[in-house]
């Protein structure tokens, strides 16, 4: 069988980009079971209240619900267990550094399928206070307007 080309979105984390200021994102590879695979290929997952840690110079995506495969056994995994995420020494060394500092977490942004494999885009993120927040949001709104006015413009 041919492995698939492109890329297929499964789960995105609308909530990291509204709540977070995300300063320098990576793409990291997954470590998953066969059930776990069949689970995401179905297009069930959920990173609303995921969140990735550097323990012992590696990197875990930690409470990422991947919900059962229904046509497993015995062997199904977890829900939410513990995923090594695949990252180079460099990209490591970055994210713990900057994850160290006053204010900085790791946070997974969408996670895909990328020419077959399982891919996560995890981000170095600030949080960010609620005017920011407002701010966002209004920015958003001037962009939707924006859009709906050339859309009438074209017509």
């Amino acid at each position: 069988m041919p492995r698939e080309k492109g890329q297929k979105l499964i789960a995105n984390n609308k909530r990291a980009r509204y709540d977070y200021f995300i300063e320098e994102s990576f793409e990291a590879g997954l470590v998953l079971t066969g059930t776990e695979v069949k689970a995401l290929r179905l297009g069930k997952a959920s990173l609303n209240e995921a969140y990735a840690t550097i323990d012992s110079g590696e990197a875990w995506l930690e409470n990422a619900f991947i919900p059962e495969f229904e046509g497993g056994s015995w062997t199904n995994h977890a829900p939410r267990r513990r995923r090594k995420l695949l990252l180079g020494k460099k990209e490591i060394a970055k994210l713990a550094g900057g994850s160290s500092e006053q204010g900085f977490t790791i946070v997974p942004i969408s996670l895909y399928f990328k020419d077959g494999y399982a891919k996560v885009e995890i981000g170095l993120a600030k949080g960010k206070k609620a005017p920011d927040k407002r701010e966002s949001l209004k920015t958003k709104d001037a962009q939707r307007e924006m859009q709906r006015a050339l859309k009438e413009r074209e017509k």
